[in-house]
């Protein structure tokens, strides 16, 4: 059991989190109970794509509410819980989304929800197609996720001007994912992304709806003022790209027995990250070339290796260690300036460095 800071239980939380997923799932399942063994199948892959996974945009959103004002309104925490807990419904969305187009076989060492649809089709020998049942499902789930986000927010039980307050910062959030989403697959259609573009679909893709704002729901949900959500954004933002630079850097070196996703996956999947937009910009033109055209293609375990060892020798991997230390001291500066209470700071510190230091 690790603690972020005294006082606070990062374990207990996330179990907590946990357990509020599964209750407002397993409750939205009974009312489609009678539907059959088809919605079933569905709604049994709800409950598996809502669990596991780091929480870390819970525990922003958490420390959001108490970086303004302690939780004293609600004092077993359950409505502010169930408030984090939805952005944990609006990320399992997103990743069910995201493997779609990815074309991702795995997701958390489990087949990823098109693959799994896939395989039942083949199993059962039904008729039509096995790739458009698998897409149609994985579509319909994380829409389904999707719109369950808003009603757990909604029905949270915090007072409803405070509410109505986070869901404004709610919808700016699908809206940049959604619009994030969008550009990184025209990024991976047109074959090509410079280090500026990379940083662009980064941004909104991930780095805003990973810190800044859960941060600003969870301010939001306190009561802030404008001024302490600019401070948070100033935190928030660079913090929320050092992450997602992190996550970059493990999805090409990162250990499949560690991040449950196969070796060298962001090569398979052809991403065009600002990692690999800084290799190609570093390389020679014939290991340019050689990386730049296998992206996205079918790699054995040896070609994976190889254009490991090209990343990693144009320098592009210390680069993004450079930024991602140069982003994390640039937030930790902002949180030291904002006007937020010192529990919050100590513990948002912590975070900071779980956020960028991961090995998952």
């Amino acid at each position: 059991m690790t603690a972020l800071h005294t006082g606070w239980d990062a374990a207990r939380f996330r179990s907590d989190v946990e357990d509020a997923l599964q209750e407002f799932v397993t409750a939205r399942v009974r009312g489609l109970g009678d539907l059959g063994p088809d919605a079933e199948r569905l709604l049994d892959h709800a409950r598996t794509s809502v669990s596991g996974g780091k929480r870390l945009r819970a525990d922003f959103c958490w420390w959001g509410h108490q970086a303004v004002q302690p939780v004293s309104d609600d004092p077993d925490g359950g409505a502010l819980l169930r408030a984090c807990a939805s952005l944990e419904l609006l990320h399992a969305s997103a990743l069910v989304h995201d493997d779609l187009m990815d074309a991702s076989d795995v997701r958390r060492g489990r087949p990823s929800t098109h693959r799994a649809f896939e395989q039942l089709h083949r199993e059962q020998h039904w008729t039509a197609g096995a790739e458009q049942y698998g897409s149609s499902a994985a579509i319909l789930l994380g829409d389904l996720l999707l719109s369950w986000s808003d009603e757990m927010l909604r029905t949270c039980g915090l007072p409803a001007e405070r509410v109505l307050s986070a869901l404004g910062y709610f919808d700016l959030t699908r809206t940049e994912v959604v619009a994030g989403q969008f550009l990184d697959v025209s990024v991976q259609a047109r074959g090509t992304a410079d280090v500026d573009t990379a940083m662009t679909v980064l941004r909104y893709k991930s780095a805003k709806y990973s810190v800044e704002r859960p941060l600003h729901i969870g301010a939001a949900l306190g009561g802030a003022t404008p001024e302490v959500v600019d401070q948070l954004s100033r935190f928030g933002l660079p913090l929320g790209e050092a992450f997602q630079l992190r996550d970059d850097l493990l999805g090409v070196f990162g250990d499949p027995e560690v991040t449950g996703k196969p070796a060298g996956d962001d090569l398979v999947e052809g991403k065009r990250t600002v990692l690999v937009a800084l290799a190609l910009d570093a390389l020679p033109p014939a290991q340019a070339r050689l990386l730049d055209s296998s992206l996205g293609q079918p790699l054995d375990a040896d070609r994976v290796a190889q254009l490991r060892d090209l990343v990693d020798a144009s320098g592009a991997r210390e680069q993004v260690e450079t930024v991602i230390a140069h982003l994390t001291e640039t937030a930790l500066t902002a949180l030291e300036r904002a006007s937020v209470r010192e529990d919050a700071r100590e513990a948002l510190t912590a975070l900071a460095d779980q956020a960028t230091r991961r090995t998952v």
